[in-house]
């Protein structure tokens, strides 16, 4: 008839001197056992009372169970109320024994659903966070251009119009330019043009703010120089070699540019690759070699101008590099063409100075003043453009597929020169051309493959 109140099975909480909550060890059956929460407190204490533990008494639990008696014989007074209060609190208690508790196996899965509850909610809220994040994305691109929400819904489809549109551009360049040679064979003048254009262009971009301006320092200036120079001196061979042989035959030799770089960076940056990307160089060589053995057009100007122009683009991107992290890629490519058209005006007086001004009047009396201006501007604006939508699409996708892109835009370059000017070529040029191309693709792809077996030597 005792109330149940304190005992061997109740856990007694209380605040040590420092005020933090501590609760005292309890026996239960032959385990011991700490309850700190009240809910357990109260599932400990309806085990008790239903019998399925027998506490085992201890001197200080019998000594107040002792107390507590003595109390209530002291108290003859004690209201009918209290008696009642407690025996409808024990009635309770047992009325909710069978559904609160049972065995361990019971309280440790109710103690799972609240979990697996509060998981819940905090997946719902995650989800929701994800889901207002989308939203407001989603709200964000609609607001701006229609063209830019397409392409943010639509990745992959932005990713082939800059390819498209990267190699439509060159593919123009290319014949345009080779159109002009036909009757106007002065490449240092037409070089010095493609930079001016490009000048134009970029600051139409800048004015406009469709590209954002990134002001250079003295110390930038000084870096960017001889990358400047590197790029002016390789344009200017390039056009040397197209005019002087077939764009086809050009842009054979120009997949050697891999072998002057891995020369390059060995020898400047101490930079050692994976054995099968140096043997990736091998069908390139190969390729090239064979290529140029029986090329009808063939002329040793326009072998070695483009074999230069490859050992000055491979130091170029070396230096280059160094500057990526202090400029945006496009920005650092507007300022190398401005230094460059710099570099370029002393080689156009040099080498074509004194017969200039006659080839341009011959031009004009063939073509007409118009066509042969505009002629100028369309080349300056296709290779401008070109570049910088190159930039674009290596923005877009991994290094290893821009450089397979890169070879496709070669197959597609040197295909479309041959029918729009009817070159003939033999069956061992193509092969050869074809041997080359696939070479330089699987450098590009073997160069990424293995990009964490790459080492760096030290410089004593």
């Amino acid at each position: 008839g005792q109330p149940f109140s304190r005992g061997s099975g109740w856990v007694d909480h209380a605040r040590d001197g420092a005020g933090s909550r501590t609760s005292r060890r309890v026996r239960h059956s032959s385990t011991f056992a700490r309850v700190p929460h009240p809910e357990k407190r109260m599932q400990a204490s309806m085990v008790h009372a239903l019998g399925h533990v027998a506490p085992a008494a201890s001197p200080r639990a019998g000594s107040k169970a002792v107390t507590g008696k003595a109390r209530a014989l002291a108290t003859p007074t004690l209201s009918v109320r209290a008696r009642a209060s407690a025996n409808a609190r024990r009635v309770s208690v047992k009325a909710a024994a069978p559904a609160a508790i049972g065995s361990s196996f019971a309280r440790n899965a109710a103690l799972n659903a609240v979990v697996a509850k509060q998981t819940e909610l905090r997946s719902h809220a995650s989800r929701t966070v994800v889901k207002c994040d989308a939203s407001a994305d989603s709200a964000s691109a609609s607001s701006g251009n229609p063209l830019e929400s397409f392409f943010a819904k639509n990745p992959q489809v932005e990713t082939v119009c800059y390819f498209a549109l990267w190699y439509w551009l060159n593919i123009q360049f290319n014949i345009i330019n080779k159109q002009i040679y036909n009757y106007f064979p002065f490449p240092w003048f037409v070089s010095a043009v493609h930079l001016a254009v490009g000048l134009l262009i970029m600051t139409f971009f800048w004015t406009t703010r469709l590209v954002k301006y990134e002001k250079p320092d003295k110390e930038f200036l000084k870096a960017v120089t001889l990358p400047s120079f590197l790029h002016a001196f390789g344009h200017c061979l390039t056009n040397v070699s197209f005019a002087a042989v077939a764009v086809s035959l050009t842009h054979t030799i120009k997949t050697l540019e891999p072998v002057f770089s891995a020369a390059g960076s060995f020898l400047v940056n101490g930079t050692v690759y994976a054995f099968p990307v140096y043997l990736a160089l091998l069908p390139i060589i190969g390729g090239v070699a064979l290529a140029s053995a029986t090329e009808l057009s063939f002329s040793w100007l326009g072998f070695s101008t483009a074999m230069a122009s490859n050992v000055a683009f491979s130091a170029r991107a070396i230096f280059s590099k160094k500057l990526m992290s202090r400029m945006s890629p496009l920005n650092l490519y507007n300022f190398v063409t401005i230094v460059s058209l710099l570099f370029c005006i002393p080689f156009v007086v040099a080498f074509e100075g004194s017969t200039l001004a006659a080839g341009i009047q011959k031009a004009i009396e063939i073509k007409g003043q118009k066509e042969f201006t505009i002629a100028l501007l369309k080349v300056g604006a296709f290779y401008h453009l070109y570049n910088q939508v190159a930039y674009q699409a290596l923005g877009k996708v991994e290094p290893v597929t821009h450089a397979v892109g890169n070879v496709g835009k070669r197959i597609f370059v040197i295909g479309f020169t041959i029918l729009a000017f009817g070159n003939k070529i033999s069956a061992q040029t193509a092969i050869g051309s074809g041997i080359a191309v696939v070479g330089a693709g699987l450098y590009g792809w073997l160069k990424a493959k293995y990009a964490d077996q790459t080492k760096t030597l030290k410089r004593d």
